[in-house]
C-alpha cells in the first residue's frame, strides 16, 4: 500500500494430519489467494505444513523429509509474488528437531525461526518431539537437497523490505507469546515493526477472550503490529479442538479478527508508518539497551512491498469521539469527571471563592459550566458560587443570550449581565478607530469580554474559568489576551467534535427546561458573534470562515496522534470523507489547517493550565514543543505536489 499501509493477511489452511503435500497444496492455493487480494505479508499457522497433532510421528524421517519437501514446492509458489510468507514445519538440525516458521519470499526460503518456548503442561507434551532455541542451533546452516543452498536457522532476525524501510518483521510461534520473556520484545527493540506468530492453541472456554486481550496488550507495549495465525480444522481433535482464532492488532487496537470455527483467511492494512512514529516517541525513553544474545541480529532484505492505493484501512470522520453508544457514554462520563476533577483542585487550591464564566450561548462555554458545576458540587459549595456572566455586544442574538440565561437559571448558579457595548465604542473612539468592521473591531469585543471577567474574578475573590477547546488552539481562533487567556482551561484539551457529543451526553441525561437549552445551544451555529447580525440572526459563522470542524479535527488527529505528513493525511482523508467532501474541498481546508496551525503557535506557547484528557493536546508544557517561529513551507510544498 501506500504512504506505509501493508496489507497483511492471516490464514487458516484446511489441513489433514502427516499428508505434506495436501497440506503444501492447499497453502499455495492460499497464496493465490492473499496475492489476489494485494497482501504484501502473509503468515500460516504454526507447523501448518504437516499439521500440529502429529504426535510421535514427529521422530519420523519420513515426516521430516516430506515437510521438507513440501516447504520447497511451496518456495517454489512464491516466485514472482511480491510478498513475504511465513509457514510452520519441523526440521531436524544436529540430530534434535526443532519447530520452526520459515520465511519466504519470491522463491527463496530466507531462513528458518526456531520456537523459543516449548510448553510441557496440561495438554502440551512438546518437550517430547521438539528442541527449543539455544541449543547450539542459533546462527547454524542446515544442508537438504530440497534447496540450492545451506538454510540458515535463527531466531534473533529482522527482515526488512528492500524498498519500505519501516515494513519490517519479525516472528515467534505461539507459546513465545505466553512467556514471561517473549522473543518480540527483543525483535521489537532491534527494529521489527511487525511480529508474527504462528500458532496453534486450543480452544477452550475463555481462551478466545483471553488470546485477543493478550495479542492486544503485546502490540500495545511494543508500539508494532501482532499478526497471529492460528490453527483450526483438520488438526486431530483426538483429546483437542482448533478454532483457527485468527486476529491482527497495531499498537493496541484490533484491526480484524476471524470468527472462530471457521477457517479463513483475515486481511489488515497495518500503518508501519504510524508505528516508526510511534517508536520514535516511546522507544526513546523505553528502550532498555539490554545486550542480545550470541550472534546479535540480522537484517534479511525481501521484495514485498506493492506501494498500490488499493487500501481497505477505514478512519472514523471523527476519530476524536468513539463509535460504539456503550463505549462513547463512558466516555463522555469519563472526560466530565477528569475536567471536574482539575477545576476542582484549581479552585481548592488557590482558595477561590467564585468561578468565574464568560457565558455566550455557544458549545465551549456550555461545556465550561456544565463541568464547573460538577466541580462545585465535587466541593460541596454552594452553586451560586459559580457566577456566569453574559456580555452582549454588537454582534449578540437574541437567541444565544436567551440561552445564557435560560442556561444559568437551569442550572441554579449566579448570573451577571454587562452590556459591553458602550465600552467597546468608547475604547475604540479613543484609540481613533474608523468604525469598520474590522480585525480590531472583532479583538476589542473579546479583550473587553476578558477585562470585564477577570475584574469581576477580582472582585469577588474568584478564578476566572476558561472556555476555548482543543480545535480552536489548533487554528489559533481566539483573540490573543482575549478569550485565549483565562486563569484555568478546562476544554483546552477538548476537540470541537468532541466538545458537542459531551454536551448532547449530558442534554440527553437532563430534564424539563435544562435539556431544551441544552438541545438548542446543539442546534445553533458555531459563532464568536462579533459583527451585526442580519435580521436578528448569526451573522458570522466560523466553519464559513475556518472550514468544517469535522475535516479539522480529523486532520489534527492525524498529525499530532499518527504523525502523518500532509500527503498522508490527504489520502487517508480523501477516503474517508469521499461521501461528504470532494477533494479539492478537503484539500484547501487542509492547506488552510497546515498554515494556521504554524502560524499561531505563538498564541499556544503561553496558554493557560488545562486538564489534558486525551491522547492529543497542545500544552507547552506537555505534549507539544514547538518553535513559534517554524515554518511551514515543506509541509506547503508537499500538498503542491498533488
Amino acid at each position: 500500500m501506500k504512504y506505509g499501509f501493508i496489507k497483511t493477511a492471516a490464514i487458516t489452511p484446511e489441513i489433514k494430519v502427516a499428508d505434506t503435500e495436501f497440506n503444501a497444496e492447499q497453502i499455495i492455493g492460499l497464496i493465490e489467494k492473499a496475492e489476489k487480494a494485494g497482501a504484501e505479508l502473509v503468515v500460516f499457522p504454526e507447523l501448518s505444513v504437516t499439521g500440529y497433532t502429529c504426535g510421535d510421528l514427529f521422530y519420523s524421517d519420513v515426516l521430516l523429509s516430506g515437510a521438507l519437501k513440501a516447504l520447497r514446492k511451496i518456495a517454489d509458489g512464491t516466485k514472482n509474488k511480491k510478498m513475504l510468507v511465513f509457514v510452520g514445519l519441523p526440521v531436524k538440525i544436529n540430530g534434535l528437531i526443532y519447530n520452526v516458521a520459515a520465511a519466504v519470499n519470491q522463491g527463496e526460503v530466507l531462513c528458518l525461526i526456531p520456537k523459543t518456548h516449548l510448553p510441557n503442561y496440561n495438554e502440551f507434551y512438546e518437550k517430547r518431539w521438539f528442541a527449543a532455541w539455544g541449543k547450539g542451533v542459533e546462527g547454524v546452516s542446515v544442508d537438504t537437497s530440497y534447496f540450492d543452498k545451506p538454510l540458515t536457522v535463527t531466531r534473533n532476525v529482522v527482515f526488512r523490505d528492500k524498498t519500505e524501510s519501516r515494513f519490517t518483521v519479525s516472528a515467534e510461534i505461539c507459546e513465545d507469546l505466553w512467556a514471561a520473556d517473549s522473543p518480540s520484545v527483543l525483535h521489537a527493540e532491534n527494529g521489527a515493526n511487525i511480529i508474527v506468530n504462528l500458532s496453534c492453541s486450543d480452544e477452550t472456554v475463555g481462551k478466545a477472550e483471553y488470546r485477543r486481550n493478550l495479542i492486544a496488550v503485546q502490540s500495545a507495549k511494543l508500539s508494532c503490529a501482532y499478526v497471529y495465525a492460528d490453527a483450526g480444522e483438520g488438526e486431530s481433535t483426538t483429546d483437542l479442538v482448533f478454532a483457527g482464532h485468527n486476529l491482527i492488532a497495531e499498537n493496541g487496537t484490533l484491526l480484524k479478527e476471524s470468527k472462530l470455527f471457521d477457517n479463513s483467511m483475515i486481511t489488515a492494512d497495518i500503518d508501519v508508518g504510524f508505528l516508526d512514529y510511534e517508536r520514535s516517541k516511546v522507544f526513546n525513553s523505553d528502550f532498555t539497551g539490554e545486550e542480545i544474545p550470541a550472534g546479535g541480529y540480522r537484517t534479511v532484505y525481501f521484495d514485498g512491498y506493492k506501494n498500490s492505493d488499493n487500501s481497505e484501512r477505514v478512519f472514523g470522520k471523527t476519530p476524536f469521539v468513539p463509535e460504539d453508544g456503550a463505549e462513547l457514554t463512558t466516555r463522555a462520563e469519563l472526560i466530565l469527571e477528569m475536567q471536574a476533577e482539575g477545576l476542582k483542585k484549581r479552585i481548592k487550591h488557590t482558595n477561590a471563592k467564585t468561578a468565574v464564566i464568560g457565558l455566550s450561548g455557544g458549545l465551549d462555554s456550555t461545556l465550561a459550566i456544565l463541568v464547573a458545576v460538577k466541580a462545585m458540587e465535587k466541593l460541596g459549595r454552594d452553586l451560586k458560587d459559580i457566577i456566569a456572566v453574559t456580555m452582549p455586544c454588537f454582534g449578540t442574538t437574541s437567541r444565544t443570550f436567551d440561552n445564557t440565561v435560560k442556561l444559568a437559571r437551569s442550572l441554579g448558579v449566579t448570573l451577571k449581565k454587562v452590556d459591553i457595548t458602550k465600552s467597546v465604542l468608547r475604547h475604540l473612539k479613543d484609540i481613533k478607530h474608523g468604525g469598520n468592521t474590522d480585525t480590531t473591531y472583532e479583538n476589542a469585543q473579546a479583550r473587553e469580554r476578558t477585562q470585564v471577567i477577570m475584574d469581576i474574578a477580582n472582585m469577588t475573590g474568584g478564578l476566572v474559568v476558561g472556555t476555548g477547546d482543543l480545535s480552536e488552539l489548533a487554528l489559533g481562533w481566539a483573540t490573543y489576551n482575549g478569550d485565549h487567556m483565562s486563569m484555568y482551561g478546562v476544554n483546552s484539551s477538548i476537540p470541537k467534535t468532541l466538545v458537542r457529543y459531551i454536551v448532547r451526553h449530558y442534554a440527553d441525561a437532563s430534564r424539563g427546561k435544562l435539556k431544551a437549552v441544552l438541545y438548542d445551544i446543539l442546534d445553533t451555529p458555531v459563532s464568536p458573534e462579533l459583527l451585526p447580525p442580519t435580521d436578528g440572526e448569526i451573522a458570522q459563522k466560523t466553519e464559513d470562515i475556518v472550514g468544517p470542524y469535522v475535516l479539522h479535527d480529523f486532520f489534527l488527529y492525524c498529525m499530532m496522534r499518527r504523525g502523518y505528513s500532509p500527503k498522508k493525511i490527504y489520502f487517508v482523508a480523501e477516503k474517508t470523507f469521499k461521501d461528504a467532501f470532494d477533494d479539492q474541498t478537503i484539500l484547501k481546508w487542509l492547506k488552510i489547517f497546515v498554515k494556521r496551525f504554524f502560524a499561531q503557535q505563538f498564541k499556544r506557547s503561553c496558554v493557560p493550565d488545562g486538564v489534558k484528557v486525551g491522547s492529543v493536546a497542545l500544552s507547552p508544557r506537555g505534549d507539544l514543543r514547538m518553535p513559534s517561529d517554524a515554518v511551514c513551507s515543506l509541509w506547503l510544498n508537499e500538498l503542491e505536489e498533488l
